[in-house]
């Protein structure tokens, strides 16, 4: 029973949760608003999506993960939870996300701001699906589920927005965009790189040239020169708000210089690698993904306050820190 909860917990990407279900909460602070109860319903929302996203994704890339000697022990793989669970899973995501969705405007009239949010989670619902299902197959895929996750944070400020949609949610908009993106097309397609081409995998790595031979890794310039790219634009987005009149501290934009310094350190070391070390691209991935997951909580310090700011800032690790003994598997280790 204790291996079957583990498992679980694991396919649901609990640990994980702490920071994948954040943009629609991000959306509704980006538009002014928060209410501890609102806040609370759209990060179920943010964690039923994400689940689903995953869960779907295991379901598509089960054969293709078992090629793989480190994802051997994944709950699909290894056939601890079945194929028909897994569909079970998503479709019980899937309707009690658009459930709690609704539930939020509870006695209240649908407008055109929540007309536009349900649209936002159904592009999103519906991106992400042609992503999990077909992406392997489609180049360039990585852009559908960056921009499906977009709309996962756009429903948030969309879902209790009653004005116009100021630049600070546009900004955010796009550093999910690019944290997407990256994060799939970049850091999975090095990770990967070892096996993808095994199946057929069509993205943007391996048609960039980058490639597994023994124990070396190479990854050409012109895909290095777009992981970087992506990074530097999103250091620059950072800054726009503040530019445009949003309040801020001086030492809160030091300590924002200070973050992405740190993100773009992580990702020349990631992009240079000459060895294949899977457990060494793990601990680079992570390390960029808890300091980027910061960036957008120290952003609004001057909006939420210093202790509202510290609190999105560390839930995502602190969140990862509590949940993942629950796998049976060791912090800082995730199998990816």
């Amino acid at each position: 029973m204790r291996a079957t909860l583990a498992d679980y917990i694991k396919f649901l990407r609990l640990p994980g949760l702490g920071g994948l279900a954040i943009p629609p909460v991000f959306g509704a602070i980006s538009v002014g608003v928060y209410d501890m109860n609102v806040l609370s319903i759209l990060f179920l929302v943010g964690a039923l999506s994400a689940i689903y996203g995953f869960a779907l994704n295991d379901y598509a890339d089960v054969e293709l993960d078992g090629l793989v000697k480190e994802l051997k022990n994944k709950p699909l793989v290894k056939g601890a939870i079945s194929r028909k669970n897994a569909v079970a899973v998503c479709l019980f995501t899937m309707i009690f996300s658009f459930f709690f969705a609704f539930l939020l405007w509870h006695g209240k009239e649908l407008d055109d701001f929540k007309f536009a949010a349900v649209l936002s989670l159904v592009l999103a619902a519906v991106l992400g699906s042609i992503y999990d299902l077909y992406g392997k197959k489609i180049p360039g895929s990585d852009f559908f589920v960056a921009i499906s996750m977009s709309f996962v944070f756009l429903y948030g400020a969309l879902a209790v927005a009653d004005s116009r949609i100021g630049i600070l949610t546009w900004v955010i908009f796009l550093l999910t965009f690019n944290q997407t993106l990256h994060m799939n097309a970049v850091e999975g397609g090095i990770k990967d790189a070892d096996h993808d081409y095994l199946m057929g995998v069509k993205n943007l790595a391996l048609s960039s040239g980058v490639k597994v031979q023994g124990k070396n890794v190479h990854i050409p310039a012109t895909f290095a020169s777009f992981g970087v790219a992506i990074r530097i634009f999103s250091a620059i987005l950072v800054f726009i708000p503040f530019v445009y009149g949003m309040k801020y501290y001086y030492w809160q934009l030091a300590f924002l210089v200070v973050m992405l310094a740190g993100v773009l350190y992580i990702e020349i070391k990631l992009v240079t690698l000459k060895k294949f070390d899977r457990k060494k691209i793990r601990k680079l991935i992570a390390g960029a993904t808890f300091l980027r997951y910061a960036v957008v909580p120290v952003m609004l310090m001057s909006l939420i306050g210093i202790a509202g700011g510290l609190i999105l800032a560390f839930l995502p690790i602190a969140w990862y820190i509590a949940f993942t003994p629950l796998t049976g598997t060791k912090v800082f280790q995730p199998e990816m």
